[in-house]
């Protein structure tokens, strides 16, 4: 039997059930689509969650703080020798003050940091709106969510706001900003300025944080920082960077290790979540697998004609294996689309709610297109083998027998 006609019969075949055809194919379908959504609900969530702590250049950064502050003081000098460093490319310290924020009468504590431009982009965040600093910038503040709602403004009312900023010395010495401010007097003021509010970090601590550039703490001694990020010229370099910290006697920590953890849990899940998925295509198989038998039953006296007009036993296997292959297929493209307009519906609801309750907006489902091509490879490698038993069964069939079958 030809290719063409073995086609050709195998699709006459399922036109002419239609109906048993359809709810066997929405089955599969079903099936199809649980595994899709769950394990692109599992990409959608590590894919939200990394692209809001990561960028390329903070995965080859280290925090470094000292083991004890009383043994080694983070100054300016320690900071030159870490940079020192063989393949360390460059180092970017913060250092904290306590300060207050004020905007139309409305005042709060919070804590200030100053730093130099590249700090945050070494940290890994992502701004919630607005952006970071960069090169020209003078008088402009970057505060997390916490600073707009201490001001009693939406994070959106608060971007492009100015905003009046007073810096304090700490007065314990032990501190990490030192000073020669005498315990129990009123500590005086380091800087007073207005600054403009051009980008929103996204915050769930109760206590509020504002960055502002080096260049625009002109009047503050930095004795002392709190902490130094570290970046590696390369993946390579980082774990000699690491163990020359450690062994100067730093505490180091690296984004890349959380994200290593990660990465591994939300592997973890979306297999998780990839089983209950296979479970429900378990059941969608044996429902092919009953459709194909009852389609040999019908057929049974149809299978004696072909054979005794020359049909072998390896073109009635094809048959029954092209079209339980073919149902299997249709049932991945199907579960594909149905699958994304439920992904699709989902996301679009939780954000619709998220919003409402003045929530950001986020992507609950990613759809890589290997793993879409794998879905559509899986059902049809399942309709394929749901086929195999009644597809042996036809071939293996009496002509007589099949001839006289009623």
């Amino acid at each position: 039997m030809k290719l063409s006609d073995l086609i050709y019969i195998t699709i006459q075949n399922l036109r002419n059930r239609k109906s048993r055809i359809f709810f066997t194919v929405l089955g599969v379908a079903v099936a199809i689509a649980a595994v899709f959504s769950l394990v692109a609900f599992g990409y959608g969530l590590q894919k939200s969650l990394l692209e809001k702590i990561t960028t390329a250049d903070s995965l080859l950064t280290f925090d470094a703080i000292p083991v004890d502050p009383n043994l080694i003081r983070l100054t300016q000098t320690v900071v030159d020798k870490i940079t020192a460093i063989q393949n360390v490319e460059k180092t970017s310290p913060r250092a904290s003050f306590s300060s207050e924020v004020s905007y139309n009468d409305i005042i709060s504590n919070i804590t200030s940091n100053i730093i130099n431009p590249d700090f945050l982009q070494l940290q890994g965040v992502s701004p919630m709106l607005g952006r970071f600093f960069k090169e020209g910038d003078e008088k402009k503040i970057v505060v997390t969510s916490v600073v707009a709602q201490l001001l009693n403004l939406k994070p959106e009312e608060a971007l492009g706001k100015t905003v009046t900023l007073k810096i304090f010395p700490q007065v314990d010495s032990a501190s990490e900003i030192a000073t020669d401010e005498p315990v129990g007097e009123t500590p005086q003021v380091y800087l007073v300025g207005d600054y403009e509010i051009v980008g929103i970090i996204e915050s769930q601590a109760s206590e509020g944080e504002a960055y502002i550039q080096k260049s625009d703490a002109t009047g503050i001694t930095i004795n002392e920082y709190k902490v130094v990020k570290v970046k590696a010229m390369n993946t390579e370099a980082m774990k000699g960077i690491r163990d020359s910290l450690i062994g100067n006697g730093f505490l180091v920590s690296a984004l890349s290790d959380i994200v290593d953890q990660a990465n591994k849990i939300f592997r973890i899940v979306q297999v998780s979540l990839g089983v209950f998925g296979v479970i429900a295509l378990v059941v969608a198989a044996i429902g092919l697998v009953n459709t194909m038998t009852i389609a040999l039953l019908e057929r049974t006296n149809e299978i004696g004609v072909m054979r005794a007009i020359g049909a072998s036993e390896e073109d009635i296997k094809r048959l029954f294996l092209g079209e339980s292959t073919l149902i299997g297929f249709l049932g991945g493209v199907w579960g594909i689309l149905v699958g994304f307009i439920i992904s699709e519906s989902l996301n679009w609801l939780f954000n619709f709610l998220a919003t409402s309750f003045n929530g950001s907006i986020v992507r609950l489902f990613s759809y890589p297109l290997w793993f879409t091509v794998f879905i559509i490879l899986l059902s049809t490698i399942v309709g394929f083998f749901s086929g195999l038993w009644p597809a042996y069964r036809a071939a293996k069939m009496n002509p007589l027998k099949a001839l006289k079958y009623k």
